[in-house]
């Protein structure tokens, strides 16, 4: 996750745009100050970009949270008193233009008229995609984990760390249930890692296998290593599902061998 130097103390944010798989942070609120007047589109912070709220734990858009977006754009104080226009809009133009109801209004804003079908925002359910493969990229590690602890847990429970010492994949799957957990609290910041783990277990244990003659479990290892490191990736519900099924299937195959 990219980033910038936190300030000493203050509230730290981190942020990401609309269609980033990554977010960026921690900044403190004079970073964002900043950032708002960034000429580089990559950096610039907006109205639409979306911060991490530790209290409800949830991706939001600064626009929608007025505490935060008042300290990044301070209304300034309007000298005078000059009376506003007022503009009606919702009134007839002519005859074939009837006037808008308020079930119409908020029916377009849902995208649910002609007009607006299909222009709904998508936001929402990018949000649900990226919360739903933290969720499943943290069973598969732990699946994971058992699948490696598993053949060894006599050892384990014992703490024979001689023995251990010749059982790598113990180690291994320590580190899985390690990333498990940390995923179910939703710490996304090791999403970099997470790759790096995906394309270790496709890489050098998929071989590992291969060259053993095991076939059975190097399809359960690259099948739940590409599942896992697409789960990082995919911000599309229907992606998201297909690498979800790959992944728990593969290894969920592999602690199903793991028992005998």
């Amino acid at each position: 996750m990219s980033g910038g130097s936190p300030e000493p103390s203050g509230p730290e944010y981190y942020i990401r745009g609309l269609n980033d798989t990554e977010a960026r942070g921690p900044f403190s609120m004079e970073q964002l100050r900043s950032l708002t007047e960034s000429s580089d589109p990559t950096k610039n912070v907006t109205a639409e970009t979306y911060f991490y709220d530790a209290t409800s734990e949830q991706w939001l858009q600064i626009g929608t949270h007025e505490q935060l977006k008042s300290a990044l754009w301070p209304e300034k104080k309007k000298m005078g008193f000059k009376q506003k226009e007022f503009k009606a809009v919702n009134e007839e133009k002519s005859d074939s233009a009837p006037a808008i109801t308020v079930q119409e209004f908020l029916a377009a804003a849902e995208g649910r008229t002609d007009e607006t079908k299909g222009k709904k925002d998508k936001s929402e359910q990018m949000m649900k995609a990226a919360q739903w493969g933290t969720r499943t990229a943290a069973v598969i590690s732990l699946l994971s984990a058992i699948a490696l602890i598993l053949p060894s847990i006599d050892l384990v429970i014992a703490m024979d760390l001689a023995k251990l010492a010749d059982k790598p994949f113990v180690y291994l799957g320590i580190v899985d249930a390690v990333i498990g957990l940390l995923l179910f609290l939703g710490v996304i910041t090791i999403y970099p890692f997470v790759r790096f783990r995906a394309v270790f277990g496709l890489g050098f244990l998929g071989f590992l296998f291969m060259t053993q003659g095991q076939l059975t479990p190097m399809i359960a290892v690259a099948a739940g290593s590409t599942g896992l490191y697409f789960c990082t990736i995919f911000l599309s519900l229907i992606p998201l599902a297909v690498a979800a099924f790959v992944g728990l299937a593969g290894m969920a195959m592999l602690a199903t061998l793991s028992f005998s």
